[in-house]
């Protein structure tokens, strides 16, 4: 019968037997921080691109020559909620005649009132100065009419393209709601 004493040379090729971890308590930790990682970034994205900044590409001539169809530009679109949009200002907005997405720029702000007369736009009975426009660049109204006059409601917004020749804009369907401006373009 084998003593202690003989297996005392023993004692070093003996050695407790390893237990293989599961694959869940290996990874587990690895796993959690990646999709937790995954989920920050995407919701970065999301409040980045609905609340903050968005890439938008013009589709169409409504806004020659200040902006040019397919061209890229960035939306702020956090700066109205912050403050109002300003008169000239180059807007993103939900187009109420088929409720897609138009850039337009304001003309008329709440409470103003508004004609287009003769090739020329009023405001408030004072002739509008547009400098971002070609010289001689006419705007008539959008029906065979002479003349035609708006009323903004305290929250409304009279908005034109720049192309006044090629344009749906506010003398087709009128003053638009605040809330269908969705931000200011910037280049």
């Amino acid at each position: 019968m084998p003593t202690p004493e003989s297996f005392s040379g023993l004692e070093p090729l003996l050695t407790p037997v390893r237990r293989t971890r599961s694959i869940s308590r290996r990874w587990g930790p690895w796993l959690g921080q990646g999709i937790g990682i995954i989920s920050a970034a995407l919701l970065s994205y999301y409040l980045i691109a609905h609340f903050l900044l968005q890439s938008v590409t013009v589709v169409g001539v409504s806004m020659t020559p200040s902006l040019q169809d397919s061209q890229r530009y960035l939306l702020n679109r956090w700066i109205y909620h912050v403050r109002s949009p300003h008169c000239s200002e180059v807007v993103v907005l939900r187009d109420p005649s088929d409720n897609g997405y138009a850039v337009k720029r304001i003309i008329g702000m709440p409470g103003d009132s508004i004609s287009i007369e003769h090739g020329d736009i009023f405001v408030n009975g004072l002739q509008v100065q547009e400098p971002y426009l070609v010289p001689g660049t006419r705007t008539f109204p959008a029906s065979p009419v002479q003349r035609q006059s708006f009323k903004c409601a305290p929250d409304q917004f009279f908005v034109l393209g720049d192309n006044r020749n090629n344009s749906m804009d506010s003398r087709v369907y009128g003053p638009i709601s605040r809330r269908n401006i969705l931000g200011l373009v910037i280049w």
